[in-house]
């Protein structure tokens, strides 16, 4: 780091607006893409929102475990959203540039839902702890205030997370390069195109996100290693299989979304390859908010039985 260099240089960028490269400069890739990438940001539109609907309309969708996946529904929604409309903007427009205020706030709010996401499903796997070794007192361990209480440190350690990781990002000098090789303002990214000594900021981001996504991780891991020494002292092999089964919608939707984010966070920026964030990237912010209402709804039977009934309303 130059220490003879004016402090104010260190607040101060040349670049006002940033240039997402995206994922492909062939015409005929950017149809395809744009056509996957539309049907994929419908179906999540369409998936969350039935859910959301679902738990709002059927009174059989008002425990604990459903308020929790309605909010994970609309976060999805949300998360989703930040990111895919402006993408797919790039892939039919010549134009990819992104403003600098742009590029922030898109990191913000994408920042703060996938912090608050981590999270809230550790609170969904606390849910499915009390569930299942204290059914006699989880409505009492999950009461309405209990839920609200979570859900607001959920949305607040995201919003702290989202604000240091932005300010440290963009107090950085940008110079040399506005390119951006990503399909959003994400924080690997532009470490890489900065021209300021990136290493307090890396180390700042390090901590500060190792700390919000390892610590829900661990506490999600420690509420199933309780679920399954609580499972296995059971003796029927159906008692088994239907507690297991309660958890196997949140458990495939934790697996795919800890293991996307660790990859891409946890990782010093020298481990970070292009092509590996891109392709990681999709999982995190696209794929995943896609699959989780069809996880949650072809493997649950109380979801599927709503959505039976609430179309036989429909038709009657």
């Amino acid at each position: 780091m130059d220490f003879n260099k004016p402090v104010e240089s260190w607040n101060q960028t040349s670049v006002k607006e940033f240039v997402l490269t995206g994922f492909s400069v062939d015409p005929k890739n950017q149809t395809l893409l744009f056509v996957i990438g539309l049907l994929a940001y419908l179906l999540t539109l369409a998936g969350n929102l039935t859910i959301i609907a679902l738990i709002w309309i059927d009174r059989c969708l008002q425990s604990p475990m459903y308020f929790f996946l309605g909010n994970l529904s609309f976060i999805e929604i949300c998360y989703t959203s930040t990111t895919v409309p402006k993408m797919l903007w790039d892939l039919l427009s010549r134009d990819k540039t992104i403003s600098l205020i742009g590029c922030a706030l898109q990191m913000y709010f994408f920042v703060t839902l996938g912090g608050t996401e981590c999270v809230l499903l550790s609170a969904m796997a606390y849910d499915r702890y009390a569930a299942i070794c204290h059914p006699l007192s989880y409505i009492l361990l999950l009461n309405q205030q209990v839920r609200r209480g979570l859900l607001a440190a959920s949305w607040a350690i995201g919003t702290f997370n989202s604000i240091v990781n932005t300010v440290m990002v963009f107090s950085l000098h940008y110079c040399h390069s506005n390119k951006i090789n990503h399909f959003f303002c994400d924080i690997p990214p532009l470490l890489r195109i900065s021209c300021s000594d990136t290493f307090l900021s890396q180390l700042i981001t390090f901590s500060i996100s190792g700390c919000v996504i390892i610590m829900p991780f661990c506490l999600t891991l420690l509420s199933y290693i309780l679920i399954v020494s609580s499972v296995l002292k059971i003796h029927t092999v159906h008692g088994k299989m239907k507690a297991f089964s309660t958890c196997a919608s949140h458990l495939t939707v934790v697996s795919i979304f800890y293991g996307t984010i660790i990859y891409t966070y946890i990782r010093p920026s020298s481990a970070h390859s292009i092509e590996e964030d891109l392709q990681v990237s999709v999982l995190y912010a696209i794929i995943t908010p896609m699959l989780n209402p069809l996880i949650y709804s072809f493997r649950n039977k109380e979801v599927q039985g709503a959505l039976q009934r609430a179309l036989r309303k429909g038709k009657s």
